[in-house]
């Protein structure tokens, strides 16, 4: 499981996803890999995606998606392009609505909720 003492998170809501997986005993890595999505004529990476999290036990990555409907559109893009060129990497995107029915369903009720 993640070190917090170290740990730096993008967002709040990963931090509170970090904990909500601590309380039920449900090991992650934060940010495990970086999948390659573009390259240039040279062959260097130019556009790659980051899942939030890793679930080994489950083999499944999340991506939190709390942020503005434009940003949200890029990440559907890249989740897209992700299935495409790695159709065995599972993926679970949660979206604002999605994070903000987990924090319901267990009583948080974080500041910075999104």
């Amino acid at each position: 499981m993640g070190d917090r003492a170290i740990l730096r998170f993008a967002h709040a809501s990963e931090e509170e996803l970090a904990r909500i997986l601590d309380f039920y005993g449900i090991r992650w890595e934060y940010e495990p890999q970086s999948f390659p999505l573009d390259w240039d004529e040279q062959g260097r990476v130019v556009e790659s995606f980051s899942p939030d999290f890793y679930l080994p036990d489950f083999d499944l990555y999340i991506e939190l998606t709390t942020l503005k409907q434009s940003l949200v559109t890029r990440k559907n893009r890249k989740l897209r392009r992700l299935r495409d060129l790695y159709p065995n990497v599972r993926v679970k995107m949660f979206y604002g609505r999605d994070f903000r029915n987990l924090l319901v369903k267990y009583d948080l009720h974080p500041s910075s909720a999104p």
